[in-house]
């Protein structure tokens, strides 16, 4: 019910928004994050020079591609995907604006800046992201051998010496990767799955996924017991949700990423502690990591780089997180457009006044691996096909048993593209 209504005030906002973007003074906006709705209000009443007009795609860039050459395109785009090779042809280069304000050039994450250069030339700058974490009761947070990081050999071995079983079944079970498939793409990842963008295809180390699927199996057979423990685990005890049995003692961890653990409800979030997702110096960003870019073919070049200086401010960010804090909306939409603020200084000075429970969680920076370029349509693609591969995978020991992930992409894509 609370999303129905977030849903409803985000589109009354942008109908409010709506005006006739006949003059170079109005920028249109699309974005597939809600929140843009809000940032184009209150840009719009900071100021009286330009406007911002909002429209909601959910795969912008491939809107962008499909416009014929008469359509009125954006000024401004704002989401994830954007980096593909036949989507980010229709960006404009920012260097001459990253060099005219060099505060603002280095107060970026420089691994995310870098992302949305391409061939030397930034075409995309960086607005948010997200990374996994692993929470847990607080109570368990002294065990843990690291205060900011934990690998998935320590989840493995804290996990088997919780385990705890009453006449031949499991009554506790620290935790198993096979609960969730998105968990099983975060361990491919890890082990250097590196799934990206192939001129029109998907690229991946094979090799990577079998280790990561050797991990998992072991995982299973040597400290759950097998398959048919782990489900049976999962049948009496897993209708609730996995953070509650970590609060109760009835699981140790429990897999999310950033934003869902920020947006939890703060009776259950205060019970909690958590780790950083990590494998060596890698935290794996979210592959959703949003960026905003400038079109070539936009006619209000001047609206778009107003709110584009405009929304890349400390002072600016500091304000929105004010404004979702008085208004309620932090319990619906994490940080700045769904996540983290890809400006340092306001990610590690500011977040932490609004999330006190980032003090002394911040992940550093030189962990943070952004993940490749990807299709602008990867997420059906990870979510039908990726995900139900690792799923199968990760309950089969011989890969061969089941149908190969290259066969289950070409069928995908020649229905779908």
């Amino acid at each position: 019910m609370r999303s129905f209504v977030y849903l409803l005030l985000v589109f009354s906002v942008i109908n409010l928004l709506s005006c006739t973007a006949n003059d170079s003074r109005t920028a249109i906006l699309w974005s597939d994050r809600p929140e843009f709705a809000f940032y184009s209000k209150y840009f719009n009443a900071a100021q009286d020079q330009y406007k911002i007009e909002m429209f909601y795609f959910d795969y912008p860039a491939h809107e962008l591609m499909a416009l014929g050459a008469s359509e009125r395109v954006p000024d401004i785009v704002a989401g994830s995907w954007l980096k593909s090779t036949t989507a980010r042809t229709n960006f404009k280069p920012l260097d001459s604006l990253l060099r005219n304000n060099t505060s603002l050039h280095n107060a970026f994450y420089h691994r995310l800046l870098t992302m949305g250069n391409i061939d030397g030339t930034q075409y995309l700058l960086p607005v948010s992201f997200n990374a996994p974490v692993v929470v847990f009761n607080r109570e368990r947070g002294l065990q843990l051998s690291n205060p900011f990081t934990i690998n998935l050999s320590e989840m493995q071995m804290h996990g088997n010496n919780f385990n705890a079983q009453a006449n031949g079944e499991y009554t506790q079970m620290g935790f198993s990767p096979t609960w969730d498939d998105n968990f099983l793409f975060l361990i491919a990842t890890l082990y250097g799955a590196s799934f990206s963008e192939d001129g029109f295809s998907l690229a991946w180390n094979h090799a990577a996924i079998d280790r990561a699927m050797s991990l998992v199996h072991e995982w299973t057979g040597e400290t759950n017991s097998g398959m048919q423990a782990v489900d049976d685990f999962a049948f009496k005890y897993l209708y609730d949700p996995p953070v509650k049995l970590a609060i109760a003692g009835r699981i140790l961890f429990s897999g999310m990423d950033s934003s869902s653990f920020f947006t939890m409800a703060e009776d259950q979030r205060n019970n909690l502690d958590f780790r950083w997702l990590a494998e060596g110096d890698s935290i794996p960003i979210a592959e959703d990591t949003v960026y905003f870019g400038l079109t070539q073919r936009g006619r209000a070049a001047a609206a778009g780089e107003a709110f584009l200086h405009w929304f890349f401010s400390p002072e600016t960010q500091r304000f929105i997180l004010e404004q979702n804090f008085e208004t309620r909306m932090n319990e619906l939409s994490f940080g700045i457009a769904g996540g983290f603020s890809a400006l340092r200084p306001v990610t590690e000075q500011v977040f932490p006044v609004f999330y006190p429970g980032l003090l002394g969680h911040m992940p550093p920076q030189d962990f943070l691996s952004p993940a490749n370029i990807l299709p602008w349509d990867w997420m059906p693609m990870k979510e039908r096909v990726i995900l139900p591969y690792l799923h199968d995978r990760a309950r089969q020991r011989e890969g061969a048993e089941i149908m190969q992930l290259e066969r289950r992409l070409a069928d995908w894509v020649r229905l779908n593209r």
